[in-house]
């Protein structure tokens, strides 16, 4: 059986974020083979190019974590229409030095969570202009915006019942996303 790295990136800082919530309770709705990791993101210093050729440990080691993983998750909120800073900082810190994107032929998969009716649709879409520049084949239907309410999570912080059929479906869609790239 082949086995499937996932760094897993949540663009929110918070200690409750619905999205690291989210990017957890989508886990156990993957077929067997699929691990994940979630990357360390809050310690990263601003990216400066002037650091290029002495970079911080932290992103000495994001970059060696994405440089791992055979597929991405990125699981984030939408700030003021768009993606955080922080998730941007992160993208920006293992895209560079030019010629050395880490992030460059991984599969990804984009969705997000977020109190508002449209959940994090502008952000997502902001990120996919993002990767398709770094050279991130990002897995196009079915999109998912999805807005917190009663129901999207069980008591034990699973997906709940309402929502379980359509994110297994995108769960099916990016594992089969991920596979497909590995050949």
């Amino acid at each position: 059986m082949s086995q499937y790295r996932i760094a897993v990136v949540v663009g929110s800082l918070r200690k409750d974020s619905f999205n690291r919530q989210l990017a957890r309770a989508l886990e156990p709705l993957f077929p067997a083979g699929f691990t994940f990791e979630h990357l360390r993101i809050d310690d990263l210093p601003l990216y400066n190019q002037d650091d290029d050729g002495s970079p911080a440990a932290a992103v000495t080691r994001l970059r060696g974590e994405v440089k791992a993983a055979q597929g991405l998750l990125f699981v984030t909120p939408e700030y003021n229409r768009s993606i955080p800073g922080v998730l941007k900082n992160a993208i920006d810190h293992a895209s560079r030095p030019y010629g050395q994107n880490a992030w460059a032929g991984k599969p990804a998969g984009v969705l997000g969570v977020s109190v508002g009716a449209i959940g994090t649709a502008v952000a997502q879409q902001h990120l996919r202009n993002v990767l398709a520049y770094l050279d991130v084949p990002t897995l196009g239907q079915p999109e998912a915006f999805i807005q917190q309410k009663e129901g999207l999570f069980d008591a034990q912080g699973r997906i709940g019942e309402a929502s379980s059929k359509f994110l297994q479906a995108w769960v099916d869609r990016y594992a089969a996303w991920v596979q497909r790239h590995q050949s």
